[in-house]
């Protein structure tokens, strides 16, 4: 195999992988009050939502800090940590 034919598959391979999720593997969220950018996790929609692929439990922070066992990923929201290190 020559290595033209290697860079085609391995980028053929890549672009699947970068490929859109299916629309019911995410997660909207409205972008919270008084922000105009999107938590962490979460790309803008350019409009007034925030989507992510993979499903986070969220919670608006109203301007208080996160709960225990919560983490704050920014934009005015806090994300339930899960698993033994807490960030997954």
């Amino acid at each position: 195999m020559t290595n033209t034919m290697r860079l085609l598959l391995i980028g053929g391979a890549g672009s699947l992988l970068m490929a859109p999720m299916p629309a019911l593997a995410q997660k909207e969220i409205p972008k919270a009050a008084g922000h105009d950018q999107c938590p962490l996790g979460y790309v803008n929609t350019l409009g007034t939502t925030c989507v992510s692929p993979v499903y986070y439990e969220v919670a608006p922070t109203h301007g208080q800090a996160c709960k225990a066992g919560w983490m704050n990923i920014g934009a005015g929201y806090c994300k339930k940590k899960k698993g033994p290190l807490g960030i997954f």
